[in-house]
């Protein structure tokens, strides 16, 4: 089995992300080839928190266009979990 920390990359910082915080759900830029029980797992080591729910999703990376040669090329994807505690947790990430 893999690390915890190879596993869970790095939290995602935006507006939504910390909307959805307030209802105990945190989303995370995960490995690509790591599955839903694994990524719960990982989180559980990491924080000592309890996973009640795990939804993953994979973004797809943006087309972009070279100025000078006019050639499009694409930013690499990747793939973001949605871990939602258990009642009663702590939060993870301190306002």
């Amino acid at each position: 089995m893999k690390s915890a920390y190879s596993i869970i990359l790095k939290p995602v910082v935006s507006e939504k992300s910390y909307g959805l915080s307030d209802a105990g759900v945190y989303t995370f830029v995960v490995d690509s080839r790591a599955n839903k029980v694994e990524i719960g797992k990982a989180i559980e080591e990491i924080f000592s928190v309890k996973v009640a729910k795990v939804n993953t999703l994979n973004r797809k990376g943006k087309r972009k266009r070279s100025r000078k040669t006019g050639a499009y090329s694409r930013l690499p994807g990747s793939k973001r979990a949605m871990v939602t505690l258990k009642e009663g947790q702590i939060e993870l990430f301190q306002k």
